[in-house]
């Protein structure tokens, strides 16, 4: 993949299955959302073929639940919650009179991806006054609500407490092997999904390698990836600490 002369990177090779949870790592400017722009079909590959379902990504589309990077919600956003996640049934419809059978279909739609969320508590409170936590459990649900097969979360940790990191987390681990679901979660710290994910993709310098956590985070591989002497620790707490890389990008041209 490339934009004009540039390389974000090449000689990929991924697939990901049914019910596993694959975490994309790497820095800014890696190429992180744009592999996940590109499984929308919203980008297309200079070289080689992508697949989604078997189908044109362009076509898999509706089969694929996306969570973009999170900003924050206003807190006078006086919008329930379960609208916010009625629009991802069909966002253009919202607030428009439908008829008796599709607005039950809707709210069965609904309340089935609150549930899964464990958000009907607040299901019908103003999304303004709710966590941060709590608004990205009905984003999640928002992203579930067309029952897709596939989940594409872009730093849906992001701006999160630990507690609230660990808790999404965990759910997004259980929906996805429960109802067997591929997701492409993208994260700057692997710590918070370390207990759930499959296999780590780790972009950097134009390249991406794939595996096990034990496989991909480690000194030899960061170290060839970056080219550049890279350290990978753990803390007392068992917590993945990545060492060199803030020397690497303020002295490595």
């Amino acid at each position: 993949m490339r934009f004009g002369p540039r390389w974000v990177w090449r000689n990929v090779d991924l697939s990901v299955g049914n019910g596993e949870f694959l975490v994309v790592l790497g820095p800014n400017g890696a190429g992180k959302t744009t592999l996940l722009r590109i499984l929308l079909g919203l980008l297309h590959l200079g070289e080689g073929e992508v697949e989604v379902l078997g189908r044109d990504p362009r076509r898999g589309r509706r089969l694929i639940g996306y969570v973009p990077q999170r900003r924050s919600m206003d807190r006078d956003l006086n919008v329930r919650a379960r609208d916010l996640v009625s629009l991802g049934v069909d966002g253009t419809s919202w607030g428009i009179a439908l008829p008796t059978r599709a607005r039950r279909v809707r709210r069965e739609l609904v309340d089935e991806a609150l549930d899964a969320v464990g958000a009907r508590a607040y299901a019908d409170r103003p999304v303004g006054l709710l966590s941060g936590g709590e608004q990205q459990r009905l984003l999640l649900a928002q992203a579930l609500v067309t029952r897709p097969r596939i989940l594409l979360l872009d730093e849906p940790l992001a701006s999160l407490d630990l507690r609230s990191q660990a808790d999404i987390s965990r759910l997004v681990g259980t929906i996805a092997r429960a109802r067997g679901i591929a997701v492409v979660l993208v994260a700057h710290d692997v710590n918070p999904l370390v207990s759930v994910l499959d296999r780590v993709a780790y972009v950097a310098s134009g390249r991406m390698v794939v595996g096990s956590t034990e496989e991909i985070i480690t000194s030899p591989t960061l170290t060839e990836l970056y080219d550049y002497p890279v350290e990978v620790l753990r803390d007392s707490r068992g917590r993945i600490v990545v060492v060199g890389l803030e020397e690497r990008d303020a002295h490595h041209d």
